[in-house]
C-alpha cells in the first residue's frame, strides 16, 4: 500500500486511495481532480504501479455563528 500523503516541495498530498490498472487510467483521474481546481500529481511506487496525489488549497473560510465578545 502506497504512503497516504506525501510533502513535494514543501506541500502536502493526500493518496487518493485507488489502485489504478495503468498509467492510462491514473492520467485520466489525475485530470479529472485538476478540473475540479485540485492540484494533482501521479507518483509510480517500487513496482512501477501509478498511484495518484492530490491537494486543494483553501481559498475562503467561512464562519458560521455570532462572533466571541471582545
Amino acid at each position: 500500500m502506497p504512503d497516504s500523503f506525501k510533502i513535494i516541495d514543501g506541500k502536502k498530498f493526500m493518496w487518493d486511495g485507488e489502485d489504478y490498472e495503468g498509467m492510462e487510467h491514473a492520467k485520466k483521474a489525475e485530470e479529472a481532480y485538476k478540473k475540479d481546481n485540485f492540484e494533482a500529481m501521479i507518483i509510480e511506487d517500487e513496482g512501477g504501479k501509478p498511484h495518484v496525489y492530490t491537494r486543494r488549497v483553501v481559498t475562503e473560510v467561512v464562519v458560521e455563528g455570532e462572533a466571541p465578545p471582545a
